[in-house]
């Protein structure tokens, strides 16, 4: 299995109608704003849907072609391939095309140009790499443990891959460790395999920011789009209830993202917020070159020291982004209103198109 070459990617791109690019993705995650904001910087836009779940792009009417598939992961079938290349197609990838393609098949089969670097997804996949990543560039983040015997404060225990916080848990010794596994592999929720993975950190008590950039490889600037908390069950539901309620249930909560909302930060954390975005790109650029391109996110908590501490990041476009689709505060001050992450991502491409730079930004 060969890896998929930039050359071959660049070849493809060279044989495409520059004024006739179609932008495409996936349909799910973050695929309304990615096709909307294409549309709104004129391009045509096409979708690759599994069937029954084209409804949402329908009735928006966000996409021009419909591409159906029985299984997401059909999107690396030769024929889905040879369709989108006759469509001069550039994907832009997000959580559920890196999920349901799988990694393996994005970097072994998918030659189709991608916005933004295809070689960075591994690094927010594998936790390891991740972290590299961040420790690099010297980023605040928790405390790491390396294996569950070691616990002796309150812990969070997380699994790798684009998994939406299914499994995830707070321990705070051995034994509580040990009976939450049990526990979530009963609900089919981890496997045996998983518990070896498991990446245990320091739980850090605050709130949540998930921070969304966009870093212009064109013009070398990272810019902050927006900012959203999520809504997660069932730790959502289980801490409205009353204290004495919570004690009588016998339930371990669980942090599956359900939905988003919009949030702002104090003005005077954004010197930080806009330092460790610097800082990842930075190292994203001395580790996995030609570095981030694009939108990418950091989720943070922010303790009552005002320290924001990064807990996870995405190299691509986050789910967060749903939450301004028609901009947020932080484009409203660069941009005006109406920019969403999905047209930010389309105007760069109609900028490398005009500039003949393609492919500073396509991998």
């Amino acid at each position: 299995m060969g890896e998929v070459k930039k050359e071959r990617i660049l070849e493809i791109l060279d044989g495409y109608d520059k004024e006739n690019i179609t932008i495409a993705t996936l349909g799910s995650h973050t695929s309304l704003h990615i096709l909307n904001g294409a549309k709104e910087e004129g391009f045509r836009t096409a979708i690759v849907c599994e069937k029954g779940r084209e409804v949402p792009y329908e009735r928006f009417g966000v996409a021009d072609e419909f591409i159906m598939v029985d299984q997401f992961k059909d999107i690396v079938n030769e024929e889905v391939q040879e369709k989108l290349r006759a469509m001069n197609a550039i994907v832009v990838p997000h959580g559920s095309f890196v999920a349901y393609a799988g990694l393996d098949n994005v970097e072994d089969k998918f030659n189709v140009p991608m916005f933004g670097n295809r070689d960075i997804l591994r690094w927010e996949a594998e936790r390891d790499l991740e972290r590299k990543l961040l420790v690099n560039g010297n980023v605040r983040i928790p405390m790491k443990y390396d294996k569950p015997e070691d616990i002796d404060r309150a812990v969070m225990v997380k699994f790798p891959g684009a998994r939406g916080g299914r499994g995830y848990f707070v321990a705070s010794s051995f034994e509580e460790f040990n009976s939450k596994i049990e526990a979530m592999k009963a609900r089919g929720w981890i496997e045996d395999e998983d518990v070896e993975q498991a990446h245990i950190e320091e739980y850090v008590s605050g709130c949540n920011y998930c921070i969304h950039y966009f870093y212009s490889a064109l013009d070398d600037e990272v810019e902050l789009m927006g900012m959203d908390s999520r809504y997660e069950s069932s730790i959502d539901g289980f801490v409205r209830m009353p204290a004495k309620d919570q004690l009588d249930i016998d339930i371990s909560p669980s942090y599956v993202v359900t939905g988003n909302h919009p949030v702002v930060i104090r003005e005077s954390l954004l010197t930080q917020v806009f330092d460790i975005g610097d800082k990842l790109v930075k190292s994203a650029a001395e580790l996995v070159k030609p570095g981030l391109n694009g939108p990418f996110c950091m989720q943070t908590l922010v303790n009552d020291n005002l320290e924001v501490v990064v807990f996870e990041t995405s190299a691509r476009t986050d789910g967060g982004t749903n939450t301004f689709m028609e901009g947020s505060a932080y484009t409203y001050l660069k941009y005006g209103s109406g920019m969403s992450m999905g047209r930010r991502v389309a105007r760069e491409i109609k900028n490398g198109i005009e500039r003949d730079e393609l492919e500073k930004i396509i991998t």
